[in-house]
């Protein structure tokens, strides 16, 4: 019994034997933080998920192809975005992880060098040879010495062997955690590889689809064109916008002839949408982590209008409501900008996109894939305004 348990401590000495050096403390956000950060992107997740459902019963119910090819693509946007959060989820939990077993090695290590200091001196007593003391009365005597030390200290030698056995089980799972998080990650990954080919191949057949109804495009992305060269600012390249739009709309409510097949993609799509005010069905354009609010001093020293969110690289970029689109383009010191006309004078402004695959006149659903985001710090900035009025976003989103 006791050569077991005295080659238990040894075999588990030996292999922690570097473990002192480990701190438990771990550079970055604390446990808690990535804890609410992992239910955060699990959340998000989520309702990417409900959000995809939604939108592909939405295009299984579609009376005609260009309202199913546009909820298709929203609905593999979704995906897309739900697969993204899975992937920040499970790289938040190998974090995790990894936290939990670098906190248990320094555990390990506290305990370790009494037990080692305690196996050597053991070690020390029992090299002798029992037969020795038949011929040695002094060696006897140390053997019976021992022994009554052997018998006092047994008990707390076994209950602190049982501790080091339970943190070497706990090691082992959180080493199959660790692993389930690895294989998790690569599964989405492949997911989110998956969904963006397949979105890639939608957009090129509703790109062929829509190109035979695009004889007025080049005409209005060169208006729109012109109307940022002219505006002093990009406040006042939306009010530019907006005061345009609501030209277009009173024009729109005058009598006139009907308009050409070509001007339209089919009957059906002629009939004007339902109005729905953009208040009521609002959302965030991309997932992330908001880092600046309305009205909050960025870095950079000005006053923000909108949220700041960081967003993973390549993160997918949507339309955060139904719309048409007014302004799509690179404008000065913002990137590549798009901004969304909604209805009842509301208008949305999306910045520093890396790509955008929209185009000016385009009339898109909430929850259409517009764009990506950059792969160096991105981040992506929205604001909401209506009638030219900054609009507080967090308000309408909750």
């Amino acid at each position: 019994m006791l050569r077991s348990t005295l080659l238990i401590i040894v075999a588990t000495g030996v292999a922690l034997s570097g473990a002192a050096l480990i701190s438990a403390q771990t550079p970055g956000p604390s446990l808690s933080e990535q804890q609410r950060s992992l239910k955060s992107a699990r959340e998000q997740s989520e309702r990417a998920r409900q959000r995809s459902d939604a939108l592909r019963r939405q295009a299984e119910a579609a009376s005609n192809d260009a309202d199913r090819l546009a909820s298709e693509a929203a609905a593999l946007a979704a995906r897309i975005q739900s697969a993204e959060a899975d992937i920040d989820a499970a790289r938040t939990r190998i974090a995790i992880v990894t936290r939990l077993q670098q906190s248990q090695r320094a555990r390990l290590a506290q305990k370790q060098g009494p037990m080692i200091r305690l196996t050597a001196a053991l070690q020390m007593m029992t090299r002798k040879p029992t037969a020795l003391a038949l011929v040695e009365p002094r060696s006897l005597n140390e053997l019976i010495y021992m022994r009554s030390i052997m018998s006092a200290v047994m008990p707390e030698i076994e209950r602190r062997t049982a501790g080091l056995r339970n943190e070497v089980k706990q090691g082992e799972r959180l080493r199959l955690q660790s692993a389930r998080a690895i294989a998790s990650l690569d599964e989405s990954q492949r997911r989110l590889t998956e969904r963006r080919r397949q979105l890639a191949s939608l957009e090129a057949s509703e790109r062929i689809e829509s190109a035979r109804f695009s004889d007025d495009a080049g005409i209005e992305q060169d208006r729109a064109l012109a109307l940022g060269e002219e505006a002093r600012d990009i406040v006042d390249l939306m009010d530019q916008i907006r005061e345009s739009g609501a030209v277009r709309e009173a024009l729109a409510q005058l009598d006139g002839p009907m308009l050409r097949p070509s001007q339209g993609r089919d009957a059906a799509a002629q009939t004007p949408p339902q109005k729905r005010d953009v208040a009521n069905a609002y959302r965030l354009p991309v997932n992330g982590v908001i880092v600046t609010g309305l009205g909050e001093i960025s870095d950079s020293g000005y006053r923000s209008r909108g949220l700041t969110i960081a967003v993973a690289s390549g993160a997918q970029i949507v339309a955060p409501a139904a719309g048409r689109v007014a302004y799509a383009g690179r404008y000065r010191g913002y990137g590549n900008i798009l901004i969304i006309e909604h209805d009842a004078g509301w208008t949305s402004l999306i910045t520093d996109m890396a790509t955008i695959r929209v185009a000016v006149g385009d009339q898109i659903v909430q929850g259409s894939p517009v764009g990506r985001s950059g792969s160096d710090d991105p981040k992506v900035t929205v604001e909401l305004r209506r009638n030219g009025r900054a609009i507080d976003i967090a308000a309408l989103i909750g």
